[in-house]
């Protein structure tokens, strides 16, 4: 794993603030991966087409997915920018691209369930790593196993980082 690509120190260190354990930082790392298209970067929902593609096929348009885990319907927005205390992302969803936004937002949407009601600490603790069913917090099970395995590439890279291990 490519622990400088992109945006990956940025969230670590989103999560180590929210005090996030290894493991949980590990998938939150991998969930950002998978949802930007291996890029740590944050992205536009469909973003290989055009805005007026996005218009015409997306009901929820012009909330539709932004970020490193996307944001749609514009409820969401705006429940997102109350969490992070970011009033401006309830109308502008375009700030959801915006580095330390994305972040953020990942952090809060993954520790406090915004996103589907589920949360890092309701899979991952001190004594399990429940990295399959982790994809709960996001979206069902889409991908569930590919994601886990991720998870537990970023767990050791973690590891030898020497995240989470008291000195």
């Amino acid at each position: 794993m490519n622990m400088d690509l992109g945006l990956t120190r940025q969230i670590i260190a989103g999560f180590q603030e929210a005090a996030a354990l290894r493991n949980q930082i590990a998938y939150g790392l991998a969930t950002a991966n998978w949802e930007t298209n291996h890029t740590m970067e944050p992205v536009k929902e469909a973003y290989w087409l055009s805005e007026n593609w996005r218009k015409a096929h997306l009901r929820y348009y012009p909330a539709y997915g932004r970020g490193l885990v996307q944001i749609t319907w514009a409820k969401n927005y705006q429940r997102m920018a109350a969490a992070i205390d970011e009033p401006e992302l309830a109308t502008d969803y375009d700030l959801a691209l915006r580095s330390d936004i994305a972040v953020k937002c990942l952090v809060a949407g993954m520790t406090k369930g915004l996103y589907t009601g589920r949360k890092l600490s309701d899979y991952i603790d001190l004594q399990h790593s429940d990295f399959v069913n982790s994809r709960k917090i996001i979206n069902g099970t889409d991908h569930a196993k590919d994601i886990a395995h991720i998870a537990r590439e970023y767990d050791a890279e973690l590891l030898k980082e020497g995240v989470g291990v008291e000195a």
